[in-house]
């Protein structure tokens, strides 16, 4: 599960599978917490052994919901959380996969300058280059 922020109101979360391409997208206000939007995704979830995320989804909440559903977390702490919930450091690196995705996703002009300013239209431009560069384009 990764996250990113188009301009300066909105923020992307996206599920990716094992192979970096998205699954799941949900754009939500820039100042949120990840934590509201991770809840409002958590029911969306499809099914998995592991969730990699990054720290900012770091909360017993979250890793309770998680567990609850099947899914290990694989998110590291946060250094002042009194509690160091443990994760695996080399399941984590596979994280770059996702950061690869946003990265491919931004070199749509459209979506790295965000110049839609009606969120259903960003959402829109982002799920079609998404497809494009992630399912249709592999099957060429």
């Amino acid at each position: 599960m990764g996250r990113t922020r188009g301009g300066l109101t909105t923020k992307l979360q996206v599920v990716c599978d094992d192979q970096g391409r998205p699954l799941l997208l949900h754009l939500s206000e820039g100042q949120a917490n990840d934590h509201r939007t991770a809840a409002a995704v958590l029911d969306e979830l499809p099914p998995a052994r592991h969730l990699l995320a990054d720290r900012a989804y770091s909360s017993t909440g979250f890793r309770e919901a998680l567990i609850g559903k099947g899914i290990t977390p694989c998110i590291p702490p946060h250094a002042k959380h009194r509690v160091q919930h443990s994760y695996d450091p080399l399941l984590y690196r596979q994280r770059h996969r996702i950061e690869n995705m946003f990265a491919r996703l931004k070199d749509w002009r459209r979506i790295h300058t965000r110049y839609d300013r009606c969120a259903h239209t960003f959402l829109s431009a982002i799920a079609f280059a998404a497809a494009f560069i992630f399912w249709i384009n592999e099957m060429l």
